[in-house]
């Protein structure tokens, strides 16, 4: 069991926002275990060809070695997210971890798990060896992450508008106990129900939370009380994440309505913004604005607004129109 204790402060700083680094650290859980993270096999199809090239395979090694079969990571691999933080400047914070603090969150991360060879080394010269671990993840970020991450980045930033919503609206308490069935607000604390026994006192930092495609059951929070308190948590819809974006050859649905807005109501099962949509599509933000304005005119779709996000979502008569076009 974990217990995370809040002062006035720290409920004021609970802040939600998307990591790239989060994502392409720990997409090699995936990778490791394909069977445990069977939503993702698209994907880790792609990847394994990937990491199979040897210019590849070597650069990324480090990182391979750091992650392998969901091996603890250590604090400072993980940065908290910040609200549009990109990649490069996540990378450009790794690699001025002090070397001090890199052997504090690699000993952190053993009584699980002993360290790899590359952890080993790491440990022992980490200001020598950190540009390797740092190159590592630009590579696979690059040639793994980046050809998906329009799509990955469109399913978090739906979930984040939709927290974002829940906490302005409902506060800490209706926020926390429904991020994750395993969370329970106390008034003044979050306990959770996991093997990780944390015992924190957040001292008025906030918390960073970051929604992850990569991990399926648990909240994973920090290690180490000394870093900047952070965690991820699961998707939301992450069963969505690798549908077609159009829908299929011979869909009914599309000669009826058309395949822009056929391609969105197949979609639309989970509630999405127009961004978002467009990111997943490929069409323009203009198409999809009319596109959605005819569905909801005809009644095909919703739209509510969460905070300074409008979704949008199937309703009833669209939901049995698009199962009856996929046939069930």
């Amino acid at each position: 069991m974990s217990e995370l204790r809040f002062s006035l402060a720290d409920v004021a700083g609970v802040r939600v926002a998307v990591s790239p680094a989060n994502e392409t650290v720990m997409s090699m859980w995936a990778l490791a275990n394909p069977l445990r993270y069977a939503v993702h096999l698209p994907w880790i199809d792609r990847a394994r060809v990937t990491l199979r090239r040897p210019e590849v395979a070597a650069r990324v090694r480090p990182l391979v070695e750091l992650t392998w079969r969901g091996c603890p990571l250590p604090d400072f691999l993980t940065p908290a997210a910040r609200p549009n933080v990109e990649m490069a400047e996540q990378l450009d914070q790794i690699a001025a971890t002090p070397p001090d603090v890199v052997v504090r969150d690699l000993l952190a991360t053993t009584p699980r798990r002993p360290l790899s060879p590359f952890g080993r080394a790491l440990l022992a010269e980490p200001r020598e060896l950190l540009p390797q671990l740092v190159d590592a993840m630009r590579v696979w970020y690059d040639e793994a992450i980046a050809p998906d991450w329009p799509r990955m980045r469109a399913l978090l930033d739906a979930d984040v508008a939709y927290r974002a919503a829940q906490l302005a609206e409902g506060g800490a308490g209706h926020f926390f106990e429904r991020l994750h069935p395993s969370l329970r607000w106390l008034g003044d604390r979050v306990v959770g129900d996991d093997p990780f026994e944390r015992d924190f006192d957040l001292r008025g930092r906030g918390l960073a939370l970051n929604p992850t495609v990569f991990t399926e059951r648990r909240v994973l929070w920090n290690l180490l009380e000394a870093s900047l308190p952070a965690a991820a948590y699961p998707v939301r819809a992450v069963g969505t994440l690798w549908e077609a974006t159009a829908p299929p050859s011979g869909d009914a649905l599309a000669r009826v309505v058309g395949p822009g807005r056929a391609t969105l109501l197949h979609l639309l099962d989970t509630a999405a913004t127009t961004t978002d949509l467009a990111r997943r599509t490929g069409l323009s933000g203009g198409s999809v604005s009319q596109h959605l304005a005819a569905l909801h005119a005809a009644g095909l779709v919703s739209r509510s607004r969460q905070g300074r996000h409008v979704l949008y979502r199937n309703t009833e008569a669209a939901t049995v129109l698009v199962r009856a076009s996929r046939g069930g």
